[in-house]
């Protein structure tokens, strides 16, 4: 009975999308895996909806290397070609070099915090901000955190990583929690 649970309104009905607000978005992430997963997929996105790469996301896992970061900052400019005529992700030539460029980047920044995960935790001192939004009209597409982020990020090397696509990025892996009140995960997400 999915009318009968409260969601936050931009779930809508496709399942896919349902499936991915109510098992993963805002669920606070630790993984560098994941993380690194939502780097790649985010800057994807960019320009385009989220619906668009989430139907996309299995054919990502298998053309960029389950996500490993290891293996993607190797991959080479034949690599590259070989993606470009991959007709299940984004044939973008800029998108791409940028997640082999943000896999290198996210391997240095492992080196230097230690995980990827302590970097991005970092932006929030460990622990996910919570927010108490009423509606999806008061939640901003950016913030002072994610311009840091963002700036940071692109200090260090990542592309496609814009101030609102690194709040995404907070929002998805959870440094944030921006379910709307009324949301059955709002207060799940929190536990």
């Amino acid at each position: 009975m999915t009318g009968a649970i409260k969601r936050c309104g931009w779930a809508g009905d496709d399942p896919l999308y349902v499936a991915y607000h109510d098992d993963e978005w805002g669920t606070p992430e630790r993984s560098d895996h994941k993380l690194f997963e939502f780097v790649v997929l985010e800057g994807a996105q960019a320009g385009l909806s989220w619906i668009t790469i989430l139907r996309k996301r299995e054919n990502y896992r298998k053309a960029f290397a389950g996500f490993d970061p290891d293996q993607v900052a190797r991959f080479t400019p034949a690599r590259v070609d070989k993606l470009l005529g991959n007709a299940g992700i984004v044939r973008n030539r800029q998108k791409i070099e940028a997640a082999i460029g943000n896999a290198q980047a996210a391997l240095a920044v492992r080196d230097e915090f230690g995980s990827l995960a302590g970097y991005f935790w970092d932006f929030v001192d460990g622990s996910p901000k919570i927010n108490r939004f009423k509606t999806m009209a008061d939640i901003p597409a950016r913030t002072p955190t994610s311009e840091a982020m963002a700036e940071d990020m692109k200090a260090r090397g990542f592309r496609f990583f814009g101030p609102t696509i690194a709040y995404a990025h907070m929002q998805a892996m959870g440094l944030v929690n921006d379910h709307v009140m009324s949301c059955f995960r709002w207060r799940q997400v929190q536990e």
